[in-house]
């Protein structure tokens, strides 16, 4: 019998595909747990399905858990989850007065909270976005503000800096003296990447400024919400040319970061990514047996 004809003597492991199929739907459930001891008391280490998480994702409670495993944590996080997937009663009203050519114009600019607008924006363009890319609020005590989630009369707040939004939620800007100073960033941010993850196509991909301050932080996280074999790179971009006379920083910095991420980086490459038309005359003038060269790309 022909070795490719040969049929294969076993089946295939059901916990793999179940386990493939549970890491693609929710990758922010993907961990790492101790299994056992080798021979040596040395912990032996396996991939494995958050359970707390996964039941997070089809709850519509706060669930908890003690187990001890490998995460990235901070307070609130689970509610940052309910809040992504909690649905809201709102809707898209177009402004025509302040639009240009608005029946004609193939752009669309779209004003408000943006958590709510890309819910709105989910309901019909479900994995339907090539590229998104985001400038989010740096969290550097000055451009970040969050909700402080209480509310006061109207009367209230509009006697006093009208620092609130339209639900009356008081508007706070998060300076580094806030004891959940990263805190009440990574919960505004986890609850949006996550929304925004569902709008990508499978061969989507996400772009993501961000400075020094937050970017370990936002690594992490986009890891667990796109998957760790889905970051497609880091890079680093250089905003100015002089060294700036910073006195608050040993190091002057020139440059922020821009984080790349695909929704799936197989389809992205399967799409074509980077298999752009070669330029340039290519010519082999010291017979280099791996063919004809140039010296500049």
């Amino acid at each position: 019998m022909d070795k490719q004809e040969r049929l294969t003597m076993h089946t295939s492991n059901l916990a793999d595909n179940n386990f493939s199929v549970l890491a693609k739907m929710f990758p922010n459930a993907v961990t790492e747990t101790i299994t056992g001891y080798d021979e040596d008391g040395e912990p032996i280490v396996e991939r494995a399905i958050d359970a707390d998480v996964l039941a997070q994702e089809i709850n519509t409670h706060v669930v908890s858990g003690k187990e001890e495993r490998y995460q990235f944590t901070w307070p609130d996080k689970k509610k940052s989850v309910l809040l992504a997937n909690a649905p809201i009663a709102a809707n898209l009203r177009p402004c025509r007065e302040e639009s240009v050519d608005f029946d004609k114009t193939e752009n669309l600019y779209i004003e408000g909270d943006n958590l709510d607008v890309l819910k709105l924006l989910r309901e019909t363009y479900l994995n339907r976005v090539k590229m998104i890319y985001i400038d989010p609020p740096y969290n550097t005590g000055k451009d970040f503000v969050y909700e402080d989630d209480f509310g006061e009369e109207t009367g209230q707040f509009l006697r006093r800096d009208n620092q609130y939004d339209e639900q009356g939620n008081r508007l706070t800007s998060n300076f580094d003296s806030n004891g959940r100073f990263h805190t009440d960033w990574l919960n505004m941010m986890y609850s949006r990447l996550r929304v925004a993850r569902d709008l990508l196509t499978d061969d989507g991909v996400i772009f993501i400024s961000i400075d020094d301050n937050e970017v370990e932080n936002l690594k992490k996280i986009c890891n667990e919400m796109f998957g760790k074999s889905n970051f497609e790179g880091h890079i680093h971009w250089r905003r100015r040319h002089n060294q700036p006379n910073d006195k608050t920083k040993m190091i002057g910095l020139v440059a922020e970061h821009i984080l790349a991420y695909a929704k799936n980086s197989r389809f992205l490459r399967e799409s074509g990514v980077g298999k752009i038309d070669i330029t340039g005359d290519f010519s082999n003038p010291d017979n280099d047996p791996r063919g004809d060269w140039a010296s500049k790309p």
